[in-house]
């Protein structure tokens, strides 16, 4: 099955030398066992903390103190492992729509890059990433009294290891000339930049454009991995044209990435993989096929509908994707559907969801806003609602001459049969949502309950758990784990970057003095955060720029449910969308899906989430109609 990946086997290594191959292959192979057996025991302390915690606090009404803070030290740990081991096994993401048409020898040369380029970054970060663990050195954690070195050091430690891996990588290649070629090229590369300094810093916000979008676009169409493509420019942005001290950016990086929130991310992204293994996916793909299989594009509506009935209990659509993409998507593919297709659908369902409760973007609203979180929980249901049905719309005009001759369609009797066995597996959603709702466990947290829940159901019955694929599983959920967190921090860094350009106050004053009231204010807010979504995550985009616009939304005669409602929408269509919306990327990742291949499939389904946003942007009932 095809995959996003970091580069292709480097070429030449055919021609390897006898003797440098094994030992760069067995130094690769031996570090990469290091690297890994840690990483899936994080995983699994992960899971044991984040559940002693709801066991401790819920049951025994004596919660741990300290809990939250050793997690999310155990965090930042196995973001940093997990993006060294999707280095070394090339699952870092990547866009390959250029580079997969391009010649072979030219494909070999540009997949070398790649990897020159990555390691450039990591090389380039390491030293303000040491500098960043020894200021921490000086910082005592609140609740366990230790340095906070002992988070902080995975900062340094895993972008060692990171440039550890691409050097192997690198030293692989019998292609000497080859390796010289790539390494030459992203050196006059990074010297025309470094010489051009004093032309750089006189001009201002235009380093925005010439960084954000010339730099980040020209390494990404290149095939440098998205995360070390937005690193390269947040690095260079502040180097070149700032006098900001490059530690900074590691803490900006470390901010994103270690927010305790994306914990649920590989927590759900195991749950995902347990029900499968266990069998309780088989039985509720099984139940839901034989209601919808018989129908067109059947699946496909289910997957619209599972995103809407998970979506919000993780907070992260990371996590929402890899709870639902796991369930349906085998037998999807069994079915005759595209990969590439599935994985369009999959990110359009994360952006259609972004505003389902209990999401914690609209907690971030309320919390930075003032605005009711009662109220924008409301709000959110039927905004959802609409653009379901747009993207279900286009799935029929898709799959309206599929030819289902193969299926028959099921009898009551097998139907009730399927529901029967499906039960245990089918509540699984509802547990999830039940434990949040009713205050059991944190948006965090509740994963771990989805996950003790799926082994019992899994051990007693459905009797199917196999224990050798336990560590290959857990050392998959650190991989695919580490490569959307370090995409993350680094897209976290260029928010900072935005932010102290000023770039966010010059928004707000321009959109404050446009003419045409209301409706100018929306539409010109719709294609902002459509562009702010593709370069930042949704809450750290809340916390920007939130405080500043919500106050114009109200001298504007704009309800504050409803503009809430409006740009989470759209900035859900910018995060969702190529060539630069991190939530692609984690579509494709969790999907195993080259991003190449669902390109194309993708522009349909966000016209389709477009019109859906314009729907609810013209008519406010929508969002405030139960209010």
């Amino acid at each position: 099955m095809a995959h996003a990946e970091l580069t292709e086997p480097v070429a030449g290594e055919a021609g390897a030398s006898p003797r440098r191959r094994p030992l760069a292959a067995s130094l690769e192979s031996r570090l990469g066992m290091l690297v890994e057996i840690p990483a899936a025991m994080l995983v699994v302390a992960e899971i044991v903390i984040l559940f002693a915690g709801v066991v401790a606090r819920y049951g025994l009404r004596q919660p741990l103190i300290w809990s939250d803070e050793l997690a999310s030290i155990l965090f930042l740990w196995l973001a940093m492992l997990g993006a060294a081991v999707a280095f070394r096994r090339s699952e870092h993401m990547r866009m390959t729509a250029i580079v997969a048409n391009t010649k072979p020898s030219m494909r070999a040369y540009l997949d070398c890059v790649a990897t020159c380029a990555a390691l450039a970054f990591v090389i380039l970060i390491a030293w303000p990433s040491y500098e960043y663990a020894y200021e921490e050195s000086f910082i005592t954690t609140p609740a366990l009294q230790i340095p906070n070195i002992w988070r902080a050091a995975a900062l340094p430690v895993g972008t060692c290891l990171m440039a550890l891996f691409a050097l192997l990588r690198l030293a692989r290649s019998g292609d000497a000339r080859l390796v010289l070629g790539a390494v030459l090229s992203v050196a006059v590369l990074m010297a025309i930049f470094w010489l051009a300094q004093p032309w750089l810093r006189p001009l201002g916000n235009l380093n925005l454009v010439i960084f954000f979008v010339g730099v980040a676009g020209f390494c990404v169409f290149a095939g440098v991995p998205i995360a070390f493509a937005f690193g390269l420019a947040i690095f260079g942005y502040l180097a070149l044209t700032t006098r900001t001290p490059l530690m900074v950016l590691v803490g900006r990086m470390d901010e994103g990435m270690s927010h305790l929130i994306l914990l649920s991310v590989p927590l759900f992204v195991f749950l995902g993989l347990l029900i499968e293994m266990t069998g309780m996916a088989r039985a509720m793909v099984s139940f839901l096929a034989s209601l919808l299989g018989h129908v067109k594009g059947g699946l496909h509506y289910v997957l619209v509908g599972a995103m809407y009935l998970v979506s919000g209990i993780s907070g992260s659509k990371a996590a929402d994707m890899a709870a639902v993409a796991p369930v349906l998507f085998p037998e999807m593919k069994a079915r005759g559907a595209r990969p590439g297709d599935l994985v369009a659908l999959l990110a359009a369902t994360g952006a259609q969801t972004e505003t389902i409760p209990p999401s914690l973007v609209l907690i971030t609203i309320g919390s930075v806003t003032g605005v009711s979180i009662a109220a924008l929980f409301t709000g959110g249901l039927l905004p959802g609602v609409v653009l379901a049905i747009t993207l279900s719309a286009l799935v029929w005009w898709r799959y309206r001459s599929e030819d289902l001759a193969h299926v028959e369609r099921a009898g009551t009797r097998e139907i009730a049969r399927a529901f029967i066995i499906a039960l245990p597996a089918l509540a699984l959603p509802f547990v999830i949502r039940a434990a949040v709702v009713e205050g059991i466990a944190t948006a965090t947290e509740v994963s771990t309950i989805g996950i003790v829940y799926g082994f019992l159901v899994g051990l007693l019955v459905y009797r199917r758990f196999d224990w050798r694929r336990l560590l290959p599983m857990l050392i998959e959920t650190a991989c695919l784990s580490g490569a959307i967190l370090l995409i993350i921090g680094t897209a976290t860094g260029m928010a900072w970057g935005l932010t102290q350009s000023g770039f966010s106050r010059a928004l707000a004053a321009a959109m404050t003095g446009l003419p045409g009231g209301s409706a100018a204010f929306i539409a010109v807010s719709i294609v902002a955060f459509t562009i702010l979504g593709s370069v930042l995550e949704g809450i750290p985009a809340i916390v920007l720029f939130g405080p500043l616009l919500f106050p114009i939304a109200r001298a504007v005669g704009v309800h504050e449910v409803h503009y809430a409602m409006v740009i989470i929408l759209a900035m859900g269509i910018g995060l969702f969308a190529p060539p630069f919306g991190v939530g692609y990327y984690a579509a494709c990742a969790i999907g195993r899906v080259d991003p190449a291949e669902g390109i194309r499939p993708i522009w349909g389904y966000m016209l389709a989430l477009l019109v859906g946003l314009i729907i609810v942007a013209i008519f406010p009932w929508i969002s405030i109609g139960f209010l």
